[in-house]
């Protein structure tokens, strides 16, 4: 059975684990075995810290992974979030397959300028708050992200729902499973 690595911020919801074992059944049901973050049971080691030991262990499951699923909503900010983004890049370098959903369906820019505008435009470029100037390429997230996936032959499958609903929630996680399905097949 292939193996595929659950990235994405849910590994911070306060039913963090019971979000994981929802995926996880919708792996099985597509014939795959899910790899969650919080899977590992991370022994109490008093010469390693436990920051390292995560990095450790989600670079471990992403080595012993056949592919990625990464959710790239955002979070804490209008773009994916940063580890989740590290590991797609890291699956990247390794080879493997990464597929992605994100369940916001408004770009980045519009998420950019509703969180850091309001946006003014100066020479045909666009300008945040902060003085630094935003992307304007249409995309979901930025482009490193999106044109990563693309390079695979993938877009990012972009559905958008209310937060909390969990099922609609794994309504874009579910293509993705099967993209990956149908990539195995092939």
């Amino acid at each position: 059975m292939r193996a595929i690595y659950l990235a994405g911020p849910e590994v911070f919801l306060s039913d963090a684990v019971e979000a994981g074992r929802a995926k996880a059944m919708l792996c099985e049901q597509h014939g795959f075995r899910g790899l969650y973050p919080l899977d590992a049971e991370l022994e109490s080691k008093a010469d390693v810290r436990l920051s390292a030991r995560i990095f450790q262990s989600n670079v471990g499951l992403i080595r012993a992974c056949d592919a990625v699923i990464a959710n790239l909503t955002p979070f804490r900010g209008p773009s994916a979030d940063a580890g989740t983004v590290f590991e797609v890049g890291f699956a990247l370098a390794l080879g493997k397959p990464v597929f992605a959903y994100t369940n916001h369906h408004a770009p980045y820019l519009l998420r950019v300028d509703e969180s850091h505008g309001p946006l003014i435009e100066r020479n045909g470029q666009r300008f945040a708050r902060d003085g630094m100037s935003v992307e304007d390429f249409g995309l979901r997230d930025n482009l490193m992200i999106e044109e990563a996936i693309r390079a695979q032959g993938w877009e990012i499958v972009t559905r958008d729902v209310e937060a909390d609903r969990r099922q609609k929630e794994l309504a874009g996680f579910e293509l993705c499973l099967r993209q990956a399905a149908a990539y195995f097949q092939g």
